[in-house]
């Protein structure tokens, strides 16, 4: 038998590790990106030291109210996972692993339109490129995956997730060590996440209708949360500068959040699986979407690699993926529920469910996220396979 050939649709973090994952075990790969260039922002998918530099995250994670006041903390990852937690600009990851394929297989501003099936065990993939025969094929082409409207046409699509959001990344000079921790108000949350270059990643959400939008980001953003606690209107105060390293003001991401609300029946039809967004889009209240995606790729380049055929390897990827991401999927969106509260009473009675939870819960909790592991195997990825408690994708389209 001759070597495989898998396409890969989509170039972000989940395609990416997918093709790495797939090359190293012996398959050519093709990854197809729409975009003229592989850019991003976002951060915290957690590495091993093969890639990952710079300070771990700093003290506990946790949950605070509006005035500071802490609802919940959990302890240091390296004492329970064995590795200290860090968060990296999603665009390093993106980078770090396009370098990692081999010369000639990523093609940026090439879209991917569907699939045909192929005598003798193949599928013919169309591009805006022309044809591309495989042995197998990828989609990783978000939130609003053609090849899954293709394959599932009855499949309701994405649901709009009831919220809005914004993110940033600033300049950490001059800010004492800070804490990694989200901030929970009435039906309004504004995360902190210091970054392994010294840099800050902030994002803020907001109950509101699709297609919400402020006449000003940074303005709406101080009537929000300015009087929050420090150090958020020292944050929100960087905003209009320059972040050090690059000449132009700082970048506001806004974009409203949608999930697929209802599962896929499978994540896969043929010789052709579903990955990440595409496969099982979710809220970002868990941070898991990225982290999803990256094991979704790992299960599957494990099982690629075996001695059974592509269609068989594909329905164990379905039976070892759909289980888990519909489980945190459900979870995301009721952690989204929660933190979208906005009646006083109701974030009263909220507030005090999440300070009297025991830390032994809330770490078991996390445990279900933080502790998978990935099959054994090559190295799928440069670093450690393993996802950590955020993944922010800042692609509008895919959340």
């Amino acid at each position: 038998m001759g070597v495989r050939h898998a396409v890969v649709a989509g170039g972000g973090i989940g395609g990416l590790t997918a093709a790495v994952a797939l090359s190293r075990r012996g398959w050519r790969v093709t990854v197809c990106e729409r975009a003229a260039a592989l850019t991003g922002i976002g951060a915290g998918i957690g590495l091993g030291p093969a890639v990952s530099a710079g300070e771990p995250l700093a003290g506990a994670l946790g949950l605070r109210t509006p005035d500071g006041a802490w609802l919940s903390r959990t302890g240091a990852a390296a004492s329970r996972y064995g590795v200290p937690a860090r968060a990296v600009h999603r665009g390093f990851l993106v980078d770090a692993l396009a370098a990692a394929l081999p010369p000639g297989a990523l093609r940026l501003g090439v879209s991917v339109g569907g699939v045909d099936e192929a005598a003798e065990g193949a599928v013919v993939v169309r591009t805006s490129a022309g044809e591309l025969r495989a042995d197998a094929v990828v989609a990783a082409d978000g939130l609003r995956s053609a090849l899954r409207g293709q394959l599932f046409p009855r499949h309701p699509g994405p649901r709009h997730a009831g919220e809005t959001g914004w993110r940033a990344v600033l300049s950490g000079a001059g800010l004492p060590a800070l804490p990694a921790a989200e901030t929970w108000g009435r039906g309004e949350r504004f995360g902190i996440v210091p970054l392994a270059d010294g840099r800050v990643y902030v994002y803020a959400t907001a109950v509101a209708g699709p297609g919400t939008r402020p006449a000003e980001h940074r303005a709406e953003l101080v009537r929000r949360f300015g009087a929050w606690h420090d150090p958020i209107p020292a944050l929100l105060d960087r905003l209009d500068r320059p972040d050090g390293r690059e000449p132009d003001p700082v970048t506001v991401l806004h974009h409203d959040f949608y999930e697929l609300a209802a599962p896929l029946p499978r994540f896969h039809s043929g010789r052709v699986a579903l990955l990440g967004d595409a496969a099982h889009a979710m809220t970002p209240n868990l941070g898991q979407g990225g982290c999803q995606a990256i094991e979704d790729a790992v299960v599957l380049a494990h099982l690629l690699a075996g001695e059974t055929g592509v269609p068989a390897a594909l329905a164990a990827y379905t039976e070892a993926r759909l289980g888990r991401t519909t489980r945190i999927s459900r979870r995301s969106r009721r952690m989204g529920d929660l933190a979208r509260l906005s009646h006083p009473l109701a974030v009263s009675v909220r507030n005090f469910a999440v300070r009297a939870t025991p830390s032994a819960v809330t770490a078991r909790g996390l445990d279900t996220l933080l502790g998978w592991q990935p099959p054994p195997g090559p190295d799928p990825a440069p670093g450690s396979a393993r996802a950590s408690s955020r993944s922010v994708d800042a692609k509008e389209e895919e959340q």
